[in-house]
């Protein structure tokens, strides 16, 4: 109970920061969403490059795959790796790679950057780092691992704060990996459930070489704002840099916004000369000559049909892309247009939940039932964590029937035997479209953690391709396939009863996970 105690400086609520939305959507199909180009690159790809995932053994076979056939680089960004025999194959798979790139002739190519959350990944005494030390000990030039710790926990909550609680103050949340120019996107975890029974969303990019590169520019902006991890289990900073908890805070915080927006600013002008480029070479005036020559030598890429954004969360670091762009879409979203929305955790900001009652678009939001949290049976004050989110749905629920808006917005639990939920994004079908032209993909929960403590990414997917747009409707269809609709009901049932504790520390830590 003393730990909660810990928390009390952080209770309240920052005065939240207004900021002017970007222009208005544009009118035309998917093209009405180019004004994202305004804040992040865009990247324009065939959607031929896009592949859509469905299962947890999918993704894990995918991930030894890609390491394997890496031959320049290796980039992982997650919350944590896990210690078991799966993690253990990867880990594996990283050294086989490594051992192959030494034997070849000349220097080895190939670099491996692992990006994990400092207070999570050194949870126990086996964890991530004793995990990742040997990689360390027998590649020292080809691999790099960076612990982020959150400039929030310092001083005495530093101190006073025990293991897992300290984890609620903020961490990398954010998941990418991606082998030379292959990017995998996802909300899932290193780790043996996400590997087997815990539902998650994963897509593929692949031969998408400015992709890769901005995640790899942005996992080294924050690798180099963190703690380096050392052959000895011990961290250090790099040299000349600022410290994340002893050093000053707002220096730090200035430096980490400058090095994460220069990442975004000069990939942004990158492709804007790109565009550019490719719309004057494009004019009937450009020269027919050198484009016969292009197409003769196979250099020519096809026209894009795909657009992918990849929008950054870090308010800590005073960067709030991902919040514009995700509360912009909610707003301009038209009356008939459907939004799907799903989150393992739900918890959504008051911003988000306004929009959502008060906007023209039908929503079908998907969530955990009890049973499939990740919290679920889980020791101590953790365990009673599931029930906070029922007491948490049950309160919106009885606001959108207040409003008496239940056709509008519909809750649907996902439940299924075994397994546990994760998944989180969204899939917007435009008025009179049975299929979506746009989908958001990546780590944030949509709640107060995402968008205020902890460093998030997603890329919102854009596309015309019918092809593509099909295969993002099954992944949603086969995802809501396993839920029911939550009524007035669903609350009724015993599983659903919330202990009167549990109601009043909810309002008080609600923002904390």
């Amino acid at each position: 109970r003393s730990s909660w105690l810990l928390l009390a400086p952080l209770l309240t609520p920052p005065v939240p920061v207004i900021t002017a939305p970007p222009c208005s959507l544009c009118p035309e199909g998917a093209h009405r969403f180019q004004w994202i180009r305004n804040l992040v690159p865009e990247f324009g790809i065939s959607s031929s490059h896009v592949k859509v995932l469905s299962s947890p053994g999918e993704f894990y076979e995918l991930l030894k795959v890609q390491i394997k056939a890496a031959k320049q680089r290796v980039v992982m960004a997650s919350l944590y790796l896990g210690t078991g025999l799966l993690e253990q194959e990867l880990v594996y798979c990283l050294e086989e790679t490594l051992e192959k790139s030494l034997q070849a002739k000349g220097s080895p190519d190939l670099r491996v950057s692992i990006l994990l959350d400092y207070t999570r990944g050194s949870r126990g005494r086996k964890n991530s780092r004793t995990m990742l030390i040997p990689l360390l000990q027998r590649f020292p030039e080809q691999v790099r691992v960076s612990l982020f710790h959150t400039p929030n926990l310092r001083g005495l909550l530093r101190l006073l704060i025990p293991e897992r609680f300290n984890e609620t103050i903020g961490l990398q949340h954010i998941k990418v990996y991606l082998f030379d120019d292959n990017v995998i996107l996802s909300g899932a975890n290193l780790s043996d459930l996400y590997f087997t029974n815990r539902q998650d969303r994963y897509i593929l990019l692949r031969d998408s070489p400015e992709i890769a590169d901005f995640f790899t520019e942005l996992v080294d902006a924050i690798g180099d704002v963190s703690l380096q991890l050392q052959q000895d289990d011990t961290v250090q900073m790099m040299e000349g840099m600022v410290h994340p908890y002893q050093g000053d805070k707002v220096a730090y915080c200035e430096i980490a916004n400058r090095r994460v927006m220069e990442v975004i600013n000069s990939a942004r002008a990158r492709q804007e000369l790109l565009h550019a480029k490719t719309f004057h070479s494009s004019q009937p005036g450009s020269s027919l000559l050198s484009q016969q020559g292009s197409q003769a030598s196979g250099s020519l890429k096809p026209e894009p049909d795909t657009w992918i954004y990849p929008l950054i969360q870090m308010k800590p670091f005073g960067i709030q892309i991902d919040e514009m762009v995700t509360e912009t879409l909610l707003t301009e979203a038209e009356r008939d247009a459907r939004i799907y929305l799903t989150t393992g955790y739900f918890n959504l900001t008051q911003a988000y939940m306004d929009l959502i009652l008060g906007t023209r678009a039908e929503y079908r939001i998907l969530l955990a039932s009890p049973e499939v949290n990740g919290f679920f049976g889980a020791k101590g004050v953790a365990g009673a964590i599931p029930a906070a989110y029922v007491y948490i749905e049950h309160q919106f629920y009885s606001e959108v029937c207040y409003l008496q808006q239940q056709e509008r917005v519909q809750l649907q639990e996902y439940s299924r035997a075994g397994w546990t939920f994760h998944a989180k994004g969204l899939w917007l079908y435009l008025a009179g479209s049975d299929l979506p032209c746009l989908t958001l993909i990546g780590s944030p929960n949509f709640g107060y953690r995402s968008v205020h403590r902890d460093l998030e990414a997603q890329v919102a997917i854009v596309t015309e391709n019918k092809a593509l747009q099909q295969q993002l409707h099954q992944e949603q269809e086969q995802l809501y396939l396993c839920s029911g609709v939550v009524s007035t009901s669903t609350f009724e049932q015993p599983n659903r009863y919330v202990k009167l504790w549990v109601k009043l520390v909810t309002p008080l830590i609600k923002n904390f996970f």
